[in-house]
């Protein structure tokens, strides 16, 4: 293995209340990559081999403001997925996005990556992509 593949990665996570899309950065840290759609013990598994494979940075995880911007029940639920990630991984720095509107956002990537339309609405692709778009964001932030 290269030593650039080894680099530790920065990993984006899109928590729902059923399902996690977990997003992994490339080794450089420049682009976003879906990695898919979990069942949440699931996903943290999912974590735990990329930690165990390459490492983690950080993780970044969208935190679910409402429109007005505060926090409530949605924070909540994600900070209760954090402090079991962090049970998981131990210490691993956790970085919070505002994630207003990303799903929305993943949908019309997807509709114009030419994903057809029954696909495009699947909860499950809308999550990881929604995970990937979250990461970019904080990728794109940091140039």
């Amino acid at each position: 293995m290269s030593e650039l593949e080894s680099q530790p990665r920065i990993v984006g996570v899109d928590v729902g209340t059923k399902r996690v899309g977990v997003a992994v950065a490339d080794p450089l840290g420049l682009f976003a990559q879906a990695r898919g759609t979990y069942a949440p013990d699931e996903a943290l598994e999912t974590l735990r081999t990329v930690q165990d494979e390459k490492g983690i940075e950080r993780i970044v995880v969208g935190w679910p403001l409402t429109e007005e911007g505060t926090e409530g029940e949605a924070t909540d639920m994600v900070q209760s997925f954090v402090d079991r990630l962090r049970e998981a991984l131990g210490e691993v720095q956790v970085v919070r996005e505002d994630e207003r509107y990303t799903s929305e956002i993943a949908k019309d990537l997807l509709r114009r990556a030419g994903v057809s339309q029954p696909g495009r609405y699947d909860k499950g692709r809308v999550d990881a992509a929604a995970a990937a778009v979250i990461l970019q964001g904080h990728l794109d932030s940091r140039t």
